[in-house]
């Protein structure tokens, strides 16, 4: 058993803070990086494999993770932050592939809910999560390339039994407390289940047990859509040097649909279409078929969120039912002077801004 201490560049070399972060991505060489050598602190273990659910064994394996505050004296401060499917390590420190601050640092750190001057907080990166701790993209010591479709089948329970493993190497014996949200959230639970001796408390956000027949089936079209992308490549994207963007986009639109209720969706006026208009031909009708169907989404801490929008100098919103129809409206001059957001009743065939309607009829 090893461990790795954090790279440290050149100060020279690092990314400032006022440079525009760039979607992990389309940095590809920066997240290839990562994957074997993190920035971040990583254990690996070569004495004695990890039990898997599937069966199998994982000899070598790694964890990355991160630590935040001081271990006391009788370790007794210790809490575990388990992190969601598209985030990482990089609760509260900039992540170095995205160059974004920390997903949780509204959370953690000095004075926050998850109080650093107080607390011990560890954070490492999934069993599979490939940011450092072993995956699909790691290299596979028996041939050299990455794991690929060869890595074994991983479950919560194994990503759980692999940061046992690394509470065991920091010395604790029992956890203040696991915390985390959705994926992170299913983590907790498994710790409250399988390792209830070693934690004192747990706060599982936003979660469940297990998945709903739906959402299952949600996430088998996320799958297919992925491995449906030329670039998927039979799983051996990483080695060839590609990237199944498209497929990935469509993955993660369809899944991010199961993370809001209807409600939640027409609250934040999620299912509308942005349409670009060219300058150079404003008269013209707009095509229904330059529109863009837009579910407004927040980007992961990752940068691993697509953007599904499209964005020009002048656009409004239609309603996604009458697309066909209003489609072939001109957008009206105020709307265009004024940058205003306008929108179409399906009822009346009037463009609405506020309450105040204006006739608009093809």
């Amino acid at each position: 058993m090893s461990e790795q201490v954090p790279n440290v560049d050149d100060a020279s070399k690092r990314p400032r803070d006022d440079v525009v972060m760039e979607h992990s991505l389309e940095r590809p060489l920066a997240r290839s990086s990562e994957i074997d050598k993190p920035s971040s602190l990583v254990v690996r273990f070569e004495d004695k494999g990890l039990e898997l659910d599937c069966g199998q064994v994982l000899l070598p394996f790694q964890v990355a993770y991160n630590t935040y505050g001081t271990l006391n004296a009788d370790k007794s401060n210790a809490i575990l932050v388990c992190h969601a499917l598209t985030a990482d390590q990089y609760a509260a420190n900039k992540n170095p592939v995205t160059l974004r601050p920390g997903w949780w640092e509204i959370m953690i750190g000095p004075g926050r809910p998850i109080d650093t001057d107080r607390f011990f907080v560890i954070c490492a990166n999934v069993l599979g999560g490939c940011l450092g701790s072993s995956g699909p993209a790691s290299t596979n010591p028996a041939t050299g390339k990455p794991y690929g479709l060869d890595f074994p089948v991983i479950t919560i329970g194994d990503m759980v039994k692999a940061q046992a493993r690394l509470v065991d190497h920091l010395g604790i014996a029992q956890l203040f407390s696991v915390v985390g949200g959705s994926m992170g959230g299913m983590q907790v639970l498994e710790w409250a289940s399988r390792f209830k001796d070693r934690v004192y408390t747990a706060i599982p956000i936003a979660t469940a047990a297990w998945h709903s027949a739906q959402n299952i089936a949600f996430h088998e079209v996320g799958r297919q859509a992925v491995m449906a992308d030329p670039e998927w490549s039979g799983g051996r994207y990483v080695e060839e040097g590609k990237v199944p963007r498209r497929g990935l986009g469509v993955a993660r639109m369809a899944a991010h649909i199961t993370y809001l209720s209807e409600e939640a969706l027409e609250r934040s006026s999620v299912a509308a279409c942005r349409i670009a208009r060219p300058r150079r031909s404003r008269s013209a009708p707009i095509s229904r078929w330059k529109a863009t169907f837009a579910i407004k989404v927040r980007r992961s801490s990752t940068g691993s969120m697509p953007t599904a929008i499209s964005i020009s100098p002048e656009r409004w919103i239609i309603s996604t039912w009458r697309l066909t129809t209003a489609a072939s409206l001109p957008v009206p001059s105020k709307a265009r002077r004024r940058g205003s957001v306008w929108s179409h009743s399906h009822r009346t065939g009037c463009i609405r801004r506020g309450k105040a309607a204006k006739s608009c009829r093809p």
